[in-house]
């Protein structure tokens, strides 16, 4: 036990030695690993706890008793505050959650809110994703250019509706952000936007090669209503009763289908909320984007009604198949379900611990 203890006193005078500050962690964990390899049947661990609001931090010990178990060491800095004090708050009061050991601040949590965008997705899958993304993210060190800069505040801006200075510095106001932390915000949204276009680029051409069906164009017309409706032909999924409302397009297609004069001129305000409402959508959307009995269904066949998860009935046709090809509006498309795939990845391997629900 001589040699056990000797090492005992030893890792003493390293833990007094080890420099307090934040900034100097990495230097203390060098001290420590090169301390461990002359001593290796010791398994030495060193722990750093690092203190919410302050730069400093403490350091503990981990040794392998030779006779089983675990010795920790701990040498707290004399800084005149009683123990019970110096640890009366848990070292995670100021953090709601940890991503693979990275620490998320409740404050830069709530800047991280003000630029949710995913309405399929709960804030804490964002606030989850938005750290991963952050850090992978950190390889890269070239400077943000003013362009970049510029393009993602105004996107930013045209997302709130911040048509012009005024209404952008009142939103400000309201959010509590200064120029400098409104710029710091902006840089950070323009960090994750580049390294993300350059992983859908990157992802692109493999996921289409993978999987050309789901980037076909496909127009189609569907119903979704509250009680079965049944066609015999698309035409007749056209010729939307009294009450139903007409769904133009999809965003994520490069044009617009019009809806048919018929259905355009039905009285608006129509829904899938009342018995025997329902609303007819005339769309040109890939064919992954399709609701679900519509996919690589053959033109001109009625399918449905088929209900659904949210309880409609759903009786729909495709119009026109147009084949995948390599352009750049599928490959945009490709490289964005090939991210979503990736971060899905990636969230379900990361370790996520939330301190405050």
């Amino acid at each position: 036990m001589t040699d056990f203890a000797d090492a005992l006193e030893s890792g003493v005078e390293l833990l007094r030695a080890l420099p307090r500050r934040r900034a100097a962690v990495a230097g203390a964990r060098r001290a420590a690993a090169d301390w461990a390899a002359r001593r290796p049947g010791l398994r030495a661990q060193l722990v750093v706890d690092e203190r919410p609001g302050t730069p400093v931090v403490d350091y503990d010990l981990l040794l392998d008793h030779p006779d089983g178990g675990t010795v920790a060491l701990t040498a707290p800095s004399e800084d005149g505050v009683p123990w019970l004090v110096d640890h009366s708050t848990h070292w995670a009061a100021g953090h709601l959650v940890s991503v693979d050991g990275v620490h998320v601040s409740v404050p830069q949590a709530l800047t991280m809110l003000r630029s949710l965008s995913r309405r399929d997705a709960s804030p804490y899958e964002e606030i989850v994703d938005q750290c991963l993304i952050a850090a992978a993210a950190e390889d890269d060190a070239e400077p943000l250019t003013a362009e970049e800069l510029q393009a993602t505040a105004d996107e930013f801006r045209r997302g709130r509706g911040l048509r012009d200075r005024a209404s952008t510095l009142a939103w400000m106001a309201a959010a509590g952000l200064s120029g400098d932390r409104f710029d710091a915000y902006i840089a950070g949204i323009a960090r994750r936007r580049r390294f993300r276009r350059a992983k859908e680029a990157e992802l692109a051409p493999a996921r289409l090669a993978a999987r050309p069906e789901d980037f076909a164009r496909v127009r189609a017309v569907w119903v979704a209503a509250r009680e079965p409706v049944t066609a015999t032909s698309p035409d007749e999924l056209f010729a939307a009763p009294t009450g139903a409302a007409c769904q133009e397009a999809d965003a994520a297609a490069p044009t617009g289908v019009a809806c048919p004069e018929a259905d355009a001129a039905a009285p608006a305000g129509g829904s899938a909320d009342g018995p025997g409402d329902l609303v007819v959508t005339v769309a040109t959307r890939w064919e992954a984007e399709l609701p679900e009995p519509l996919r690589g269904a053959p033109p001109g066949r009625v399918v449905g009604p088929v209900r659904g998860d949210d309880g409609l009935f759903l009786t729909g046709a495709v119009l026109a198949r147009t084949p995948a090809a390599a352009d750049a509006w599928t490959l945009a498309a490709a490289g964005r379900a090939a991210f979503s795939q990736w971060l899905a990845e990636r969230r379900a391997a990361a370790t996520v611990e939330w301190h405050w629900t």
